[in-house]
């Protein structure tokens, strides 16, 4: 469901604007724009998380560092977009990342005809991407202690981790 949600308030977002006017307006403009940007996003995911992964042998999730200090935890969540970690355990360039994102974006003008092609665009599009995940991988290694101060409803209700362990008491 989150996936529908994502594509439909970015094709909001680009009928707005009339990104990729050669969708037009109206409600057949802002179908198309669903259509594209869910094939986009789909293929994305598809990319990053499961093809390049595989092929690679890397584990494309995020794992919060939950204890340290504020810098080293941010340090964390901005590093894992350069580095993640082998299925065995064992540190490696980001590969999946970079060349799923870059898969996507070349993808994603077959799915904008009006995208504006060539390297530069693209490496626009694909530094963005990029800069997106870092910010959201900060938010998920924050977002806890975030809902938790605020009292926040629907947030983790269970304990602190555990001091000894650094890891969430099961």
């Amino acid at each position: 469901p989150i996936s529908f949600l994502g594509a439909a308030f970015d094709a909001g977002l680009d009928q707005a604007s009339n990104r990729d006017p050669t969708f037009g307006r109206g409600g057949e403009g802002y179908a198309k724009r669903f259509g594209a940007d869910f094939a986009g996003q789909t293929t994305w995911r598809f990319f990053t998380d499961f093809a390049y992964p595989t092929i690679f042998s890397e584990d494309p999730r995020y794992y919060r560092l939950i204890r340290g200090s504020g810098r080293q935890r941010f340090l964390h969540a901005v590093a894992h977009t350069f580095v993640a970690q082998r299925d065995s355990g064992k540190h490696m360039f980001n590969v999946s990342l970079f060349l799923g994102t870059a898969t996507a974006v070349a993808l994603g003008d077959v799915y904008h005809p009006g995208n504006e092609r060539g390297f530069t665009p693209a490496l626009r599009v694909s530094g963005f991407a990029l800069a997106t995940g870092m910010g959201f991988d900060v938010l998920r290694e924050f977002w806890p202690d975030i809902a938790r101060k605020l009292h926040m409803p629907f947030r983790d209700t269970r304990e602190s981790p555990t001091a000894e362990t650094g890891h969430s008491p099961q």
